[in-house]
């Protein structure tokens, strides 16, 4: 049984409200369970200086945790004058992953800023960041069309991320915290609607993944992903009609 008494293939509740900032070009804030994150995306009409004259457009990520978003208080990283390697890394991820989905040709020379803000954290946070910013950048770039700003969506496909693990000897589907502090091997992946991989980190806490362990969390992520994704078509149809 697992601690949340889920299903070994059961996804946590997840929401994906659209239009939840007044002012960003498209938001989202996507809970999975008690993983709050807030995902802006801002569309500025410029590209970094590296780029220009490209014609290519550029989109790039950044993420972080409020200081109350966990059990204790951890100090915004702004104070301690430097992002953590694990922000870093997590910002990197977000950005790649929803490039694999953007034409950048098609966007032109515009840079698409998505925020991810995670106002609690719960486990999976990065997954919840991805699918969330996912919606933010659709939005985002579909009222710039309906305004006459860009002629064709640049978007290419739907993209998620779900994390799968080794809990008490059996795969299982989207970790909470509880799950993830004590699994034996965790896993994210980065999935498109079509089901091709754009990213997964897999990592061994206790044993070896067996081939035979990895391909059930592989089953399980794509199953996962799946619903993921018809939830984002349903979040960006009600936010753009």
């Amino acid at each position: 049984m697992r601690p949340s008494g889920r299903a070994t293939d059961e996804l946590r509740n997840v929401t994906l409200e659209t239009n939840f900032s007044k002012y960003a070009e498209g938001s989202c804030m996507a809970r999975f369970g008690d993983t709050h994150v807030l995902c802006n995306a801002t569309i500025e009409e410029k590209v970094p200086f590296w780029m220009r004259g490209t014609g290519r457009g550029w989109v790039t990520a950044e993420y972080g945790m409020l200081p109350r978003s966990t059990g204790e208080r951890t100090d915004r990283e702004a104070a301690r004058g430097k992002q953590s390697g694990r922000t870093q890394e997590i910002q990197r991820l977000i950005g790649r992953s929803l490039r694999t989905i953007t034409d950048l040709d098609g966007l032109g020379e515009r840079q698409v800023r998505l925020d991810c803000d995670v106002i609690q954290a719960d486990g999976g946070t990065r997954c919840a960041s991805i699918t969330g910013a996912a919606v933010a950048l659709q939005i985002a770039l579909s009222r710039h069309v309906d305004a006459g700003k860009i002629a064709v969506l640049p978007i290419t496909d739907f993209i998620a991320a779900v994390s799968c693990g080794i809990h008490n000897g059996q795969a299982v589907l989207d970790l909470d915290y509880a799950e993830d502090s004590t699994a034996h091997a965790d896993a994210n992946y980065v999935l498109t609607a079509k089901g091709e991989i754009v990213e997964v980190q897999a990592t061994a806490e206790d044993k070896p993944i067996t081939a035979a362990q990895f391909s059930e969390m592989m089953a399980l992520a794509q199953k996962g992903i799946a619903e993921l994704i018809t939830a984002q078509r349903q979040a960006v149809a009600g936010a753009v009609g």
